[in-house]
């Protein structure tokens, strides 16, 4: 099984959370900074511990120098990603 989420990275934010929709994709705030990778293992780590899997199972396919992303998703059907993540 695996899924794709196209997500809208926002580092350096107060703390880490999934706002919701923002156009055809969703929009993350985590509040580590876009320097060495961090900012992308937090939104991994984020987006695995909402759909309760195991952080390692999601990785950033596109965009790791941009805050426009999409991410792949191991271990996970793409309607179980969407619904869990309501989208």
């Amino acid at each position: 099984m695996k899924a794709t989420l196209r997500v809208k990275v926002v580092p350096g934010a107060k703390r880490d959370e999934i706002v919701g929709r923002l156009g055809d994709r969703l929009k993350i705030r985590v509040s580590a900074p876009p320097e060495g990778g961090k900012a992308n293992a937090a939104v991994c780590a984020l987006v695995a511990q909402a759909l309760g899997i195991d952080a390692r199972g999601v990785t950033v396919s596109q965009g790791t120098t941009s805050p426009l992303k999409t991410l792949t998703i191991e271990g996970c059907g793409q309607e179980r990603a969407d619904e869990l993540l309501k989208l």
